[in-house]
């Protein structure tokens, strides 16, 4: 999108794809803008049911992170016909509906193609106040970084489909069954309550961790805000079985992509392993955030007063992005 060039005659357009943020925001009048966005991909679990709510979940977070209220989706589905019933597809919809439901918009419709393999999400559009849209270009050096979720759910992913696609030798030799089911439930775990946090306090830029692991979104943060980033490996929360899964070579392609194409713009003091794990693609991951270091102990005071996860993993730093890994 970025070679496209600027849009021409969009003056109402606050936020567009020059930034590589979440979604785009329109205003529509002196005080509101809608913000709008999509998001699919294919079942990354069996059950079609958890896998419509997770990709449902996945796609209104990029709403989420823009300080927004989504009042609307439609979906997007591909699907196989000729090698899957129509059940499958009911479910997989339900599943989005479920959580839809439960993050309190309708889906109001949608468009479903023949495809070779399923693929299921939303066109999610939200509303906002303009001077509460959170941005990914606003931050500033010395701002403190927080994120709401763990990561590695996608070396997780990789480690339970090989094992359950191996041999009964092979499996013998895997060991135990890596489990995924608490990277499922974060994956189903809406950023709502967090953004609600954020909102609140008004942070100074912020972003969803997704496809291109923690590295990529922060990286994307640093340069559109002129800013590099510092950050404690120790700080950041691992969801159990995502290094070991690592160290045992599971590692999918998205994040390998990742740690090949972001590795020129780190600076890095720890294990390489360390470095591919930050890589890792999240599928609706958590919201990764700069908050101003002056209100930043009472920002996690509040999350734990609330109950709600959050980690502090580092800080903005003066230099353009270059992401500083300490251990």
């Amino acid at each position: 999108m970025s070679r496209l060039g600027p849009n021409h005659g969009a003056d109402d357009l606050l936020v567009g794809y020059s930034t590589c943020d979440d979604a785009a925001v329109l205003k529509i009048d002196g005080t509101r803008a809608i913000v709008q966005t999509v998001d699919f991909f294919t079942p990354i679990v069996d059950d079609p049911r958890l896998f419509g709510a997770i990709a449902a979940a996945n796609s209104v977070s990029d709403v989420y992170a823009m300080g927004a209220e989504p009042i609307l989706a439609l979906a997007i589905a591909g699907f196989p016909t000729d090698k899957l019933p129509l059940s499958v597809l009911e479910e997989i919809l339900a599943g989005g509906a479920d959580k839809a439901r439960e993050a309190g918009f309708p889906i109001g419709g949608g468009h479903t193609i023949i495809d070779d393999v399923p693929k299921y999400g939303l066109a999610v559009t939200g509303i906002v106040d303009i001077d509460r849209v959170v941005r990914n270009s606003t931050a500033r050096p010395g701002d403190v970084l927080f994120l709401s979720k763990p990561i590695g759910n996608g070396i997780l992913v990789s480690a339970h489909r090989a094992f359950v696609t191996a041999g009964r030798l092979r499996k013998m030799l895997m060991g135990q069954h890596p489990s995924i089911d608490e990277a499922i439930d974060w994956m189903l775990q809406l950023n709502r309550d967090a953004a609600a946090r954020m909102s609140e306090f008004g942070v100074t830029a912020a972003t969803d961790v997704t496809g291109y692991g923690l590295i990529g979104h922060l990286l994307e943060i640093c340069n559109a805000s002129g800013a590099g980033a510092r950050l404690s490996v120790e700080a950041v929360p691992v969801l159990a079985g995502a290094r070991t899964c690592l160290e045992r070579g599971y590692f999918p392609s998205g994040s390998e992509l990742n740690a090949k194409t972001f590795r020129k713009h780190v600076r890095s003091i720890v294990s390489e392993n360390d470095y591919r794990l930050l890589c890792d693609a999240q599928t609706s991951g958590g919201l990764l955030m700069a908050v101003a270091p002056e209100v930043a102990s009472r920002f996690e005071g509040e999350f734990d007063r609330s109950g709600l996860f959050c980690a502090k993993i580092g800080e903005l730093t003066e230099e353009t992005g270059v992401i500083e890994l300490t251990p």
